[in-house]
């Protein structure tokens, strides 16, 4: 077992911008910029209902899950090509890997852009291509995970799923995103069994606004690998047994879950309850662009806030690589150079 050697709390912050992490919520169309919107808006030759860059930043000013998502879905209107997928992907990849990310597993949402008339195949085929360049040009290793809209219908996911088969070499795995509340995820029981049959990884949203009830259905009818955000596991006591024994791993969003007011204090969320807990937490930016940072700011901040340590930022880090869907030598390859980061900061201190 690796001794967490102590850092002075003023390098705490340095350490967490440093430390190798794996991200595994970042939704690809969260990670649009105001920036890049209006370059691929000019480029496509769209009009947008903003006048400007900042006019469009000002726009972000959600008070809840669905007035985000509806700004949200009307910045995605300007990917049409496939580099447009590339660029966008590869942006977010830049971004990573000056945030010492290693390895991402990234969320897409299809429907959001076959609904407007966008092949599936131009979909995937950017983002993988932007994947695969990233390995090579940025040394950061990338999947990619489609994700169902909640708030359609199953048989609109069975069909989406079956215009994406031919690229199934191109995805890992399969999650469940959008509205959570009202539609839980026994509404798609049916098609991560099919999933399952197929040999894709699952994950879904859970109890992120919703219940833990909703964490239980992704766990015992959609047999999911991993629960994003599921921090409202901590009103169930039962729950979080379960997820601390079996080392379900929760990808939580503390900037997400302050701007969508899960919890309007930063200082109050519970990720270092969840630590404590035994659960295999983990941390993550979710919509980057729309949430107000990184994942180095999701770690620079949540720290600060709630007074977490050196211990804590280890623990994150290790159980990011415990919980993706990598391979095990990549994974020992990444704790070994979590370990060597820690050691260098203990001989500069």
């Amino acid at each position: 077992m690796f001794k967490i050697p102590p850092i002075a709390p003023e390098r705490l912050p340095a350490l967490l911008r440093a430390i190798p992490k794996a991200e595994l919520h970042i939704h690809i169309e969260g990670s649009l910029e105001p920036e890049l919107i209006f370059a691929l808006a000019q480029r496509n030759g769209l009009s947008l209902p903003y006048p400007s860059v900042e006019a469009l930043r000002s726009a972000y000013a959600f008070t809840n899950l669905q007035s985000f998502l509806d700004i949200y879905y009307a910045g995605a209107s300007v990917l049409l090509h496939e580099q447009d997928f590339y660029d966008m992907a590869r942006a977010y990849l830049a971004r990573a890997a000056a945030d010492n990310v290693v390895h991402a597993e990234i969320f897409f949402d299809p429907q959001t852009h076959t609904a407007r008339g966008v092949p599936i195949e131009t979909v995937i085929n950017g983002l993988h291509r932007a994947c695969e360049d990233a390995r090579t040009l940025l040394g950061i290793s990338a999947s990619l995970i489609l994700c169902f809209l909640r708030h359609l219908s199953e048989e609109e996911a069975f069909a989406t799923l079956e215009q994406a088969l031919p690229l199934q070499d191109k995805f890992i795995g399969v999650g469940l995103d959008s509205s959570e509340l009202g539609h839980p995820p026994e509404k798609f029981a049916r098609v991560f069994a099919r999933c399952r049959e197929l040999g894709l990884h699952l994950v879904a949203h859970a109890g992120e606004e919703g219940p833990p009830a909703y964490i239980w259905s992704a766990l015992d009818v959609l047999k999911v690998e991993r629960i994003d955000h599921g921090v409202q596991a901590f009103q169930d006591s039962a729950l979080m047994q379960r997820l601390a024994q079996d080392r379900v791993p929760l990808t939580v969003c503390p900037l997400s879950n302050q701007k969508l007011c899960v919890f309007p204090d930063l200082k109050n969320h519970n990720l270092r309850q969840l630590l404590v807990a035994g659960l295999c937490a983990t941390v993550n930016s979710d919509d980057p662009a729309y949430f107000g940072g990184y994942i180095n700011d999701n770690f620079t901040q949540v720290f600060a806030a709630t007074g977490m340590t050196a211990r804590h930022a280890y623990q994150l880090a290790s159980n990011s690589f415990e919980a993706s869907f990598a391979s095990e030598a990549d994974k020992r390859i990444w704790q070994h150079k979590l370990k060597e980061c820690f050691e260098r900061f203990v001989e500069y201190d």
